[in-house]
Formats: structure tokens, sequence, C-alpha cells
């Protein structure tokens, strides 16, 4: 039988705890010191031609040459065009104004051949790339490659990165809908479980630049081969030598940068 806490008024009553709410999963956030130091995004999402790599000069004499053996002109304007696209869409725009006689696959398959033969002579790395990619993976960010090239480009870029730099790659052979589309960048977030919105994407094209917005991924637009144009909501750089980890995690938080 209990003891009857009535009958002695100097007994104490014991102390029921507060009952705390039940904790929610979650999946990574980008982390933000109290101190504000050495902020990182839960990942970084990266575009690889035109972004990681210069590339574009080679596609583009790739384009050039093609088209070239099919009797027509292909100009560094109309090339342009082209940048950022799902290699079936530049395809079939070689295609139908180009004059190139060939089925898209065909196509792609070929400029697809070019230009890796010239990335196996020397990886066209650009401006501080290399270089945030160190610091991301010395810092534990992880990264993904997210790129319309498809997987035989990707892999020998990847193969020539610094050690264990992405965690995943994500390329056009692999999805059901390319740039703009957010899908590319919804995919590369999700396997690595992480939130969307606490990345950081960075880009040098509209396209890309649509595609990670409309994943809800924060983003970095770099100027290459074409202008980025000032956004509401898009931080921009002029080279990613002016990038490192702790602006990324100021953009991850919502601070947009014009660098």
């Amino acid at each position: 039988m209990p003891a009857d806490l009535t009958t002695d008024p100097t007994t104490e009553l014991p102390t029921v705890p507060t009952p705390q709410p039940p904790t929610a999963p979650t999946t990574a956030r980008a982390a933000a010191p109290r101190d504000g130091s050495d902020l990182r995004p839960a990942a970084v999402l990266w575009d690889m031609d035109g972004t990681l790599v210069d590339t574009e000069p080679y596609w583009i004499a790739a384009e050039q040459e093609l088209v070239a053996e099919h009797g027509g002109t292909w100009t560094h304007e109309q090339a342009l065009q082209l940048v950022g696209n799902a290699l079936t869409v530049s395809a079939g725009i070689l295609r139908d104004q180009a004059g190139v006689d060939m089925e898209p696959d065909a196509i792609v398959e070929r400029l697809l051949g070019r230009v890796v033969e010239q990335v196996r002579v020397r990886v066209p790395w650009r401006p501080g790339a290399v270089e945030l990619l160190s610091e991301l993976v010395a810092k534990g960010v992880p990264c993904a490659l997210v790129t319309m090239s498809y997987a035989s480009l990707a892999r020998e870029v990847v193969d020539r990165a610094p050690a264990d730099a992405f965690r995943t790659v994500v390329t056009g052979d692999e999805v059901t809908r390319g740039k703009p589309d957010p899908e590319p960048y919804l995919t590369a977030a999700a396997r690595l479980g992480v939130e969307p919105s606490a990345c950081v994407a960075i880009e040098d094209s509209p396209t890309g630049i649509a595609s990670a917005r409309a994943a809800g991924v924060p983003t970095l637009g770099v100027e290459a081969v074409v202008p980025v144009p000032r956004q509401a909501g898009l931080s921009r750089a002029t080279s990613l030598a002016d990038v490192d980890p702790a602006t990324l995690g100021r953009i991850a938080t919502g601070e947009v940068l014009d660098l």
C-alpha cells in the first residue's frame, strides 16, 4: 500500500519531469556555428561543363567539326545556345538547324567521343575549382557532380579530380528530365540525404541555374562563356578563386552575395 503523503506536512512530494516533445527525424542542414565562423553547407552540388572544367570550347570545336563534315557552318554565337542543354536537345538543334544528317543519339555519341579524347589529354580546370574542391573535402562537406554530360565524360573528370571529392554523380543519361527541370538537383540531394535548401549549387549557365533554383537549392552563378544576369535571390561570383567553404555556408543560410 502506498504511503499517505498527507499525514506528514514535511514530506517532500516527488518531482515529476516536464514532458518533452518527441524529437523529429532530421536530414542534414547547413551548419552554422554560434560564433558565425566556419559556416558550411550541408552539401555542394557542382555543375561540370563550364563550372568545374572549361570544356565548353571542346564542345564547340566538336560541334563545328561535325557540322562542317555535313557541309554546313556553325558559329560561336550559334554554339552558345546549346550551353547547359540536355545533350539530346542540343543534338536535335544540330540536326534541325545545322543540317547534321544523323540521329540525335548518334550525334551525342560523336560529340561525347571527341570531348572525352580532349579531356584525356588535358583537363581544363576552371580557376579555383580544384582548390575549392580540396577545401570542401578537408572539411568533410559532401559534394555531388550534377551534369548533363553523360557518364563516359563525367567519369574522366571525376577520376582526375581530388581523391574522394564526389560522393555521387548525376549525369544526363540517367535522368528522365534534364536541366532546366529540377530533377537532376533533386536526385543529387536525395542521394546525399540532405535537404535541397541546405545545399549550394554552383552553375555557369542560365539553364543550369534555372534547374538548381527550381529544385529549391541556393545557387551561386559563376560566369564562363555565357553571361550570368543578376536575379533576385541568386548569388554570383566572377571566379571560384574568390569562393571558399565559408562563402558557400553563408549562401546556404540565406545570404545573397555578389562577389
